[in-house]
């Protein structure tokens, strides 16, 4: 069994961390191209789980730690494998050059089994990608070689953290640049909402005092200043209804953005109702007690509904100050 000691603890759980995450990587990357050699599904959760455990019994022998061999893989495959049964026999097959025909092995040189890794590398290459990746954008093609090259010239590690956080950042950006036409504040009928007769009429009638504020599409934190500048543009209102009938998800900063927006018209003495959240983006807003700001009655599961409930009270309010004046 290892030893274990206080010094020892910090330089473990690095090592381990980078192992695992290029044990990972590696196992992935493997059953991807396996997938596409075959043309059949893998599992990569049982794969990863399966190679943690064999990692952590080989490391409590002494062992090192291995992940999915891609080169065995694409020989296997080649050779016609098509189940997990041929990587069980090329690990029996090398138990026994291990263990007793190493001699048989001794003769080969190590010129021809280079030979054959290379070989298998170059195959391993999407070469038909690789010729049209610049076709479309310099900056797909700028993460592509970046990538090969860290690979090649640094570590694994770092090349896929270098790639995912650019990529994940360009992806953000995209996404930034073409949703703020999923934020709308409307006080009127809008033909970019999908508005059935009824809640157009409703918001005619309201003559501008219900403030529609409709959200379609994951609330990412690229668009939060979105959400604060279209509720800026219309200050004007009585209710303010907010339509979420069409988010699947909402991320914290937006989350944020849209609690001042929700505080702003209460602030003012407006009365805010929600309307069509789905049940996790509830969630969120309540872990971020925002949900707290709104009575249980102000909740609406669909928009219809909480617009003839802000019609209401536009309608209420006008007849109370019609009172007041008299």
């Amino acid at each position: 069994m290892p030893a274990f000691s206080s010094e020892n603890w910090r330089l473990m759980f690095v090592n381990a961390m980078v192992l695992g995450t290029v044990g990972s990587i590696d196992c992935s990357l493997t059953c991807l191209i396996a997938e596409g050699l075959t043309g059949q599904e893998n599992r990569s959760n049982k794969e990863l789980i399966g190679q943690g455990i064999a990692n952590l019994m080989t490391g409590l022998f002494g062992g090192i730690a291995g992940s999915g061999a891609t080169t065995p893989t694409v020989v296997n495959i080649q050779a016609g494998a098509r189940t997990a049964l041929s990587g069980l026999t090329r690990a029996f097959v090398l138990l026994i050059i291990v263990l007793w025909a190493a001699p048989l092995t001794t003769g080969i040189p190590l010129a021809v089994l280079a030979g054959i890794v290379l070989n298998v590398g170059i195959n391993i290459i999407d070469w038909d990608f690789l010729r049209r990746v610049h076709k479309i954008s310099w900056k797909a093609a700028g993460i592509v070689y970046g990538v090969i090259l860290l690979t090649v010239f640094v570590d694994l590690m770092v090349a896929v953290g270098v790639g995912v956080f650019i990529a994940n950042i360009l992806t953000i950006d995209r996404l930034s640049r073409f949703q703020p036409n999923a934020v709308k504040a409307i006080t009127g009928t809008d033909d970019e909402i999908d508005l059935n007769l009824e809640e157009k009429e409703i918001l005619e009638s309201a003559n501008g005092r219900v403030l529609l504020f409709h959200l379609s599409g994951p609330m990412i934190f690229g668009l939060a200043k979105v959400i604060a500048r279209e509720h800026r543009a219309i200050s004007s209102y009585d209710v303010l209804i907010v339509d979420l009938s069409k988010v699947p998800m909402v991320g914290v900063t937006s989350s944020l953005s849209l609690e001042n927006v929700i505080q702003e018209a209460i602030n003012a003495g407006r009365a805010v109702i929600i309307a069509g959240a789905a049940s996790n983006v509830k969630e969120r807003l309540a872990q971020l007690e925002i949900a707290g700001l709104i009575p249980p009655e102000c909740w609406i599961d669909d928009r219809a509904t909480a617009l003839r409930r802000g019609l209401a009270i536009v309608r209420s309010s006008g007849q109370h100050s019609e009172r007041s004046t008299v």
